[in-house]
């Protein structure tokens, strides 16, 4: 047997699978391409070339024939200019959609993408989007991870994305959002509701009570404008680990307030919370706990000693109205 025959029936399927590349997917794509006027990122992308092969693309062998794009990945480029093309609603074998740190990528979330019917992961942050966050994409019930971070949307949250079975996570933050949470968000399953992180934006109002049901694996409302009671979001049976209410107008009886035992991280600063710091705090976790902050509150009385109490410094307590003890100086009768 020749070594020329051996090497074909060793290398030829993978040289034929190498070939792949779907019709409709290449010319799905190809017009991304060209509607973006053939930009250096897309050198790669040509006739010549097995589409699989090319810059950004993933074709998952197990799909198909193993010739469908399952993943395109547009990553930072400020040369990109112009809006989403609606082509990329023509690959509906896409699990994954990326574009990230591009600058001048503009305009609305194109509706097309209501197609894309198997779509996981939708990650389009970074860039300069606008528009609201359309409502149409809770239409897409395989998602699993929207990440819109670092835009410019604008307009409020839509209740709708709260009938997304599957959502492990919702990432508006650093948008132009205002308005209030949706009360319809507290309708995620109790036990496996999706990190909500809508920092930095101009949300407003109370929070809907709603939103007590659900135990948040990470909730993160930081740096909004938000108001009123908050101390549902606690509780020590449940197994939220990250709380971010920091930078907002929050109002509520901190003394009245149990702890998730698991919490790792628990920011309340710049908020006008009164009442004293719960010695329970103490019986939290003392593992792995980075961020514990109270300060620029109406807190008063003594902070009680303990293991987690004891992990930080002055500026996680200080500017409040009378709270005293190690760290902060001893407290007098007056403070007590």
């Amino acid at each position: 047997m020749s070594s020329t025959f051996i090497y074909l029936l060793l290398f030829l399927p993978f040289l034929i699978s190498a070939d792949k590349c779907n019709k409709y997917d290449k010319r799905a794509l190809l017009s991304i391409k060209s509607a973006f006027n053939n930009p250096y990122l897309f050198a790669s992308w040509t006739s010549s070339l097995a589409c699989c092969d090319w810059y950004g693309i993933e074709c998952d062998p197990e799909v198909s024939d193993g010739s469908r794009v399952t993943s395109l990945f547009v990553i930072t480029d400020s040369n990109l200019t112009g809006p989403i093309p609606p082509a990329v609603g023509d690959l509906p074998f896409l699990t994954t959609l990326s574009f990230h740190k591009l600058p001048n990528v503009t305009g609305n979330i194109p509706s097309s993408i209501t197609r894309l019917t198997r779509l996981s992961i939708l990650l389009l942050s970074w860039n300069s989007l606008s528009g609201p966050i359309p409502s149409f994409l809770s239409q897409i019930s395989s998602l699993t991870d929207i990440d819109l971070s670092f835009n410019q949307f604008s307009g409020s949250i839509p209740p709708e994305l709260a009938k997304l079975p599957s959502i492990q996570q919702l990432d508006f933050s650093r948008n132009r959002l205002t308005g209030s949470i949706p009360a319809e968000f507290g309708n995620f399953p109790k036990s496996s509701p999706p990190s909500l992180i809508l920092n930095h934006n101009s949300l407003s109002g109370d929070l809907p009570v709603s939103l007590g049901v659900p135990e948040w694996g990470k909730i993160d409302l930081s740096r909004n404008n938000l108001t009123g009671d908050a101390s549902f979001l606690f509780g020590a049976g449940k197994s939220t680990r990250y709380i971010d209410l920091s930078r907002n107008e929050f109002a509520f009886d901190l003394s009245r307030v149990t702890f998730p035992v698991n919490v790792t991280v628990l920011d309340l600063n710049h908020n006008k919370i009164t009442g004293s710091i719960p010695a329970q705090i103490n019986q939290v976790d003392p593992t792995y706990f980075p961020v514990f902050n109270v300060s620029y509150n109406r807190l008063c009385g003594e902070i009680p000693a303990g293991p987690i109490t004891a992990m930080f410094g002055v500026d996680s307590y200080f500017h409040n109205k009378c709270l005293c003890g190690s760290p902060l100086p001893p407290c007098t009768s007056k403070q007590i």
